[in-house]
């Protein structure tokens, strides 16, 4: 059975990640990328759907565990009655053939060790032709090659790799675990303790360009290397989390495959990275976001794949039993064709945060993007679309989709008043009428507060987002008015938000789901906007406790079971963390901004 979603911890090499539990066991790894099939899948099955598991073949008393400095090397530490022992796990970045390296250090005493290794590639469904060789074992199945080395002698067992050893105090055992294609011959091994010191001055030095060094540094530190971990460097993709098919609620049915980038994500994950000083980063996001959406306007996708891939076909998975029986486990994602308006803001918004940050457009490419958008949304914006949620029944009028695409007109008209632009008069008309109908037919009267859609009569978290893309300002009573509603109606008693009242028509789906973490972030920075520092900073600090012992979050938070649930970890809840973090830290008597709103 699979460990608690807060007893993981990642590492990866910007290609792709593993998933380590405080046990020891690695249970999710796909090789060579993020969206490559699983070769070690337990997390979303069993343990015969493939796990590597590390840990003293004796009782242990205490695990500690931490990340190396501010690197993404990990450290867990055993504490047994025979002594103690150190496992350290890192993936050296930027590697040709993707290496997962796992070294064994004693600490004090003499411990004995034992090491488990089921490989079943794609998705744990097929069992490998293992063969030994002189540094240890390969196993091949089509075109999937992985070979483990070691000092330690391996040896077979019931269809598992095994292995037995003791390791004493001052000793150094290594293990490298290396994909390559089977068609090929194996890479050279690497010097297993100098990809180590490479790998922590890597990571050491990429940290060190944060310009953050507030209140909450080691958090939003923990958080950047992270989204850095979640970033396919050979295309600048930054995949919503390493997971596919955690579950939003424990046996339910909410599980999607994250494994992809979301253009929903691109404005705040744009702000994260400029706020915390890596412009290299913000641009290949730029420019992975302009490749992927070139195209006619009325065929963007609201996710692509980590290369700008348009089609991300869904499959059910039928031999996986899911994580805690939660069925079923998905690859591919199905809502990547749904149309939703509030991209179109998105794309627009990175465009122009880009802009005022010093970066020169692409020639004759960014113009013409978002002048191709703005033609196709001069009649688009009066659509229903899916929404921000990606809900899987009927199209409607979601007010944020309306505010979003508002928001595009905004940063077009903006950049016409900055010269980047051509003048065009009717945008100018069109935001001005946009605008009116969202607070003519978005605002409900009688409850005082904007709703989910058109004439309905349900809230919606994604309108605190109105203050921070500058729609209204946190001032407005109508603003005001919508806290407060969101505050009575969708915050748990634990004082967490919920995205909003799950409704099946609504939906498509069962009830069912834990509270989405960015949105108690952005409740945060609308308390903050609002001038209320003290409960803005008290809801902050909420959300820094439910991270693991490690510093991750995941999608969401199941307040009542007091546990993290949903595709783990999660770049959109680091990205809140970091930019929630950065407004706390600004002057509480600036002019009140949101992210997005510049």
């Amino acid at each position: 059975m699979a460990a608690d979603i807060a007893d993981y911890a990642i590492i990866g090499d910007c290609s792709t990640a593993a998933l380590v539990s405080n046990k020891g066991s690695i249970d999710w790894l796909c090789l060579p990328h993020f969206d490559s099939a699983a070769c070690l899948a337990a997390l979303v099955g069993t343990a015969e759907n493939g796990y590597w598991a590390i840990a003293p073949a004796v009782p242990i008393q205490t695990v500690n565990r931490r990340y190396r400095g501010d690197t993404l090397i990990l450290e867990t530490e055993f504490v047994t009655d025979s002594g103690t022992v150190l496992l350290v796990d890192f993936m050296p970045p930027l590697s040709t053939m993707p290496d997962l390296i796992r070294i064994v250090i004693g600490k004090s005493g003499s411990v004995p060790m034992r090491l488990d290794l089921v490989l079943r590639f794609d998705y744990g469904s097929i069992v490998p032709w293992v063969t030994r060789t002189e540094t240890g074992i390969s196993a091949i199945a089509g075109p999937d090659m992985v070979s483990l080395r070691s000092p330690v002698s391996l040896r077979g067992d019931n269809l598992t790799t095994v292995a037995e050893f003791t390791v004493k105090e001052g000793e150094q055992i290594p293990f490298d675990l290396t994909w390559y294609p089977s068609n090929q011959y194996a890479p050279q091994p690497l010097e297993v303790f100098q990809a180590c010191r490479d790998t922590e001055m890597w990571w050491s030095d990429w940290s060190a360009r944060c310009s953050y060094h507030g209140k909450w540094r080691d958090a939003v530190m923990r958080s950047l290397i992270t989204l850095k971990a979640l970033t396919f460097v050979p295309t600048g993709g930054i995949v919503a989390a390493p997971t596919t098919s955690l579950p939003e609620l424990i046996g339910g049915v909410r599980n999607w495959d994250y494994r992809f980038c979301w253009v929903r994500d691109a404005s705040f994950t744009l702000d994260a990275l400029l706020n915390a000083g890596y412009m290299e980063e913000a641009e290949s996001w730029r420019e992975w976001l302009l490749r992927a959406v070139a195209g006619h306007p009325g065929e963007l996708n609201i996710a692509y794949g980590i290369r700008g891939e348009r089609r991300l076909t869904e499959l059910e998975l039928p031999w996986l039993a899911g994580y805690e029986r939660s069925v079923p486990v998905r690859t591919g994602n199905a809502a990547y064709s749904q149309f939703q308006l509030d991209i179109y803001g998105e794309i627009a918004a990175t465009f122009y945060q880009c802009r005022l940050a010093g970066m020169q457009p692409l020639p004759g490419k960014r113009d013409g993007v978002i002048a191709a958008q703005l033609r196709f949304l001069e009649t688009a914006w009066q659509e229903p679309d899916e929404g921000l949620w990606e809900v899987r029944g009927p199209r409607r009028h979601f007010t944020h989709s309306k505010m979003m695409a508002w928001v595009a007109v905004d940063r077009a008209v903006k950049s016409m008043q900055r010269g980047w632009l051509p003048f065009n008069s009717a945008w100018v008309a069109l935001r001005d009428t946009i605008h009116q109908q969202i607070c003519e037919q978005g605002f409900d009267s009688e409850l005082n507060t904007f709703v989910q859609s058109y004439g309905a009569k349900v809230l919606d978290a994604s309108l605190l987002m109105m203050p921070l893309v500058g729609f209204l300002p946190a001032s407005d009573p109508r603003v005001a008015g919508t806290v407060e509603a969101i505050e009575k109606g969708l915050m748990s008693p634990q004082g967490f938000v919920n995205r909003y009242a799950t409704d099946p028509v609504v939906d498509g789906l069962p009830h069912g789901e834990a509270a989405f973490l960015a949105c108690s972030f952005w409740l945060a920075d609308c308390y903050r906007l609002q001038g209320r520092h003290e409960a803005a900073t008290a809801l902050f600090e909420r959300l820094l406790d439910i991270r693991n012992d490690v510093g991750l979050l995941s999608e969401e938070y199941d307040a009542g079971a007091g546990r993290l649930v949903g595709n783990f970890p999660q770049a959109f809840s680091h990205v809140g963390l970091v930019n929630t973090a950065f407004g706390l830290e600004q002057d509480v008597d600036a002019p009140a901004a949101g992210p997005m709103a510049r």
